[in-house]
């Protein structure tokens, strides 16, 4: 006889709650648990499932693709508990966002704070979602808007440009290259290089450019995120290409970005669904966004 898994919703509201904080410690607070709690919660999914669901990054724990994807096959079982529980007060407008991990754990996370200060009449759900994932959640009507850092051009989406970026190197702070105020293809000819992904349109601009400048090689590690090639950039690996919004929003005396010298430019999107209208909230937290996003010296406002 087959072994029953059997499902434990104290351990998914831990995961829930760790998938949008970030953090064990907010998790906690978020639930009203102690952190230990929170973490043998997660332990025990992990076992369960077989599945490593957070790996630490610094003081946070970034999801891995199997969180991503059991977080989404979750949402039909908050959503049906929270029909079961029924509105305690009447409605407030709520909006429902989704971006991938690099933009919701730090650069969103200071925007939603300012929005909700801001806008206190209004509810912000928050979802984490890979980029492939988040077209489909809009298109079913599971969010009402979504942050990418690519071009999202499909049909049934409304594409809301927000901010276009040149291509720039980040440096280690010690790195003779940081000296530059430019770095040129050819100032790479040595240097260990993280690239993105071949899953990023970029990439291959990358590697046709380097190869035209006579000094492509292969890359010593390949990151899926702007915001991990950033952090290896800052642990001393190496070098890397990537989109400065809005990883250089954040100051690190670890890490320096300078222009790079070629014709590779990235857009920060939002998008939602053509045959929905955006809601009052949706459009108030637009433009809260554009108000308040600083300038980081690179991106432009689009």
């Amino acid at each position: 006889m087959a072994r029953k898994n059997w499902h434990s919703l104290p351990e998914y509201q831990a995961f829930r709650a760790l998938m949008e904080t970030g953090t064990a410690s907010a998790a906690a607070a978020h639930l009203s648990l102690s952190q230990p709690a929170v973490s043998r919660s997660i332990a025990n999914l992990e076992a369960r499932t077989g599945y490593i669901l957070f790996e630490r990054d610094g003081g946070r724990l970034r999801p891995t693709a199997e969180a991503l994807q059991l977080n989404r096959r979750l949402d039909p079982l908050f959503d049906a508990l929270a029909r079961i529980d029924g509105p305690i007060e009447p409605v407030r407008e709520t909006l429902t966002l989704i971006s991938p991990p690099s933009y919701t754990h730090r650069y969103l996370v200071d925007i939603c704070a300012s929005f909700m200060r801001a806008k206190p009449d209004y509810n912000l759900r928050i979802l984490v979602a890979t980029n492939d994932d988040m077209p489909r959640y809009v298109l079913e009507h599971s969010c009402d808007l979504a942050l990418v850092g690519v071009d999202m051009t499909r049909s049934g989406l409304k594409t809301i440009p927000f901010r276009r970026s040149p291509a720039v190197c980040a440096l280690p702070s010690d790195h003779p290259l940081a000296a530059k105020e430019q770095i040129e293809p050819t100032d790479l000819r040595d240097e260990n290089l993280i690239s993105l992904t071949q899953n990023n349109i970029t990439r291959g601009t990358f590697d046709r450019i380097m190869a035209q400048a006579g000094v492509y090689k292969p890359p010593v590690m390949e990151a899926d995120t702007w915001q991990f090639a950033a952090d290896m950039v800052k642990a001393g690996v190496g070098v890397s290409i990537l989109n400065p919004f809005p990883s250089a929003l954040y100051p690190d005396d670890r890490i320096v970005y300078r222009r790079f010298n070629a014709p590779i430019h990235f857009t920060t999107t939002f998008f939602s669904s053509e045959d929905r209208p955006l809601s009052h909230v949706g459009r108030a937290f637009l433009r809260h966004v554009r108000l308040t996003t600083p300038q980081d010296g690179f991106s432009e406002a689009l």
